[in-house]
Order: C-alpha cells, then sequence, then structure tokens
C-alpha cells in the first residue's frame, strides 16, 4: 500500500472521529489526563501515541459545550496577541547562524512554496482535507489544519506538508499567506533543529496556563486571570485562585511566511 493511500486512510479515519485538530486539542484540557504530568516530567523516550496529534491528546469533546477550551485555542491561534501571552508562551533562542542551516532553510522552502501552491486557491486547500479553525471567529491569520498532516509531523518532518495553512480574509474569500510546522509536545530542541534550524526560525509552545475553576460559568469567568491572556501565570497563584494548571497545552509550532520578499520576514513570528 503506498505512503498517499496510508495517508488518505489516517485522514478519514481521524476525520470521522475528531472535531477541528485544535478545537479537539484545547477541549481536552477540560478532563484530567497525562499530558500535564508528562510535561512536568518528560521521558527521554519517544511520546507515547496519545500525544501524537499537535502536543495533546485525541480526546473527543464538544467546544461548543466547553466555550473556555474553546477560548484557549483561539487564543493560542490569534497571532497578533503573542506580545500578550508573553507570560503564557515559550519562544527558542536563535542560535548563532551558519551558512549550513542557511542552505537547509533555503530547501525548505524551495519544497514547500511549490508544494502549497495550489493552496493559494483556499477552495482547493478544503478539497483536499484541509479544515478552518474558528471560521465564525475574526482573526488576522486564519489557520486551515490537515488532519493527516498533523498525525504524520508528529514522527516525522515533511516540508511539503506543512500541518496548517495560513490564510488572510478577504472580500470574496482567503489569501495563502504562509504555514505552519509543528512538532510533537515532547519534542527536545534538537529535535526542533533537525526540522528547522533554530538559528533561522523560533519556534514556539504555549506554557503555564490556569483556567477557571470546574463549574464555572462562561459569562463569569475572569478572563483577566485566567487563561493565554491571563495574569496568573504559577502552579501556586493558580492553586490559591482555584483554577486549574497546565504547565504546557499543544505542542511546538513554528510558522513560516514563504511569499515574503524580505527574508528576515520570512521566519519572522
Amino acid at each position: 500500500m503506498s505512503s498517499q493511500i496510508i495517508r488518505q486512510k489516517i485522514g478519514k479515519i481521524i476525520g470521522k472521529n475528531l472535531a477541528i485538530i485544535l478545537l479537539s486539542a484545547a477541549a481536552s484540557l477540560l478532563v484530567p489526563s497525562l499530558s500535564a504530568q508528562q510535561s512536568q516530567n518528560p521521558p527521554s523516550s519517544p511520546a507515547p501515541a496519545h500525544d501524537s496529534m499537535p502536543g495533546m491528546d485525541m480526546s473527543q469533546h464538544d467546544t461548543d459545550k466547553n466555550p473556555d477550551a474553546a477560548k484557549v485555542a483561539n487564543d493560542a491561534m490569534s497571532d497578533h496577541d503573542m506580545d500578550e501571552m508573553s507570560a503564557h508562551m515559550y519562544m527558542t533562542a536563535l542560535r548563532p547562524t551558519n551558512p549550513a542551516d542557511e542552505r537547509r532553510a533555503e530547501e525548505i522552502l524551495a519544497q514547500l512554496r511549490p508544494a502549497i501552491e495550489k493552496y493559494k486557491d483556499y477552495r482547493v486547500a478544503l478539497a483536499n482535507g484541509f479544515k478552518i479553525f474558528g471560521p465564525d471567529v475574526p482573526q488576522p491569520i486564519y489557520h486551515f489544519t490537515n488532519y493527516a498532516y498533523a498525525f504524520a509531523a508528529s514522527f516525522e518532518f515533511d516540508p511539503t506538508r506543512p500541518t496548517s495553512l495560513l490564510y488572510k480574509k478577504t472580500s470574496d474569500g482567503y489569501e495563502l499567506v504562509g504555514a505552519m510546522y509543528t512538532a510533537r509536545k515532547l519534542a527536545t530542541e534538537d529535535d526542533l533543529n533537525a526540522r528547522v534550524p533554530l538559528s533561522i526560525a523560533r519556534w514556539h509552545k504555549h506554557t503555564n496556563l490556569c483556567l477557571p475553576p470546574r463549574g464555572t460559568r462562561w459569562q463569569e469567568a475572569n478572563f483577566k486571570e485566567f487563561g493565554l491572556k491571563g495574569s496568573i501565570a504559577t502552579e501556586e497563584a493558580c492553586e490559591q485562585a482555584g483554577g486549574r494548571w497546565f504547565p504546557q497545552i499543544f505542542g511546538w509550532m513554528v510558522h513560516v511566511y514563504p511569499y515574503e520578499t524580505d527574508p528576515a520576514k520570512i521566519w519572522a513570528h
């Protein structure tokens, strides 16, 4: 059986059992899981199966019934709010530049650009298994995520198959501006460097999350304190507020904007 057929079958299986990947992942925060424990005590061995999606469990939850989970996912995907989430985000430091890394980054772009050219028509992306994250939520950048690619990215890096495509909303549809690669939650920085050089790009992960106390109504939740934009950024403060603490949510992410003419903006966060 060819790898393409296997990927298609994986996509169909996952598509039937999950809602949009990032929303489903965020919703899994609302039930006890091993993810938080593993973040605190990461093993040296490869991540187990439950960590195979972009950094979260593959639990099935209806985020319409869990609006705080949906808010967490939306905040995480809102690129323009990165400064507001600085207390809840870890970014890799830039390593010293070198010619080998520069060549490797160019090779990634040389593979990515032709691979996503057809997706300049967003309808082709939808027809090829990409799903819009939060289509009804106003966002500066919309993520179109592919289930099969997200799953495969936990095991191997393929520059031609980014987990998400990045679009800007237009008056008559969407304009393709970039892509997002992901890696599993427990990946080391050396693992990330082997995918996209850390001298070229800064991978990031979302950390130190305190969700409102269980049972808190959405309308009553104080998101000036809770969530990825909230002021609570330590486990002690979260415990004092009666919240639910998560050292890390989702997996590693890095954005790339291959159509930028300024090289400094291609891998810019």
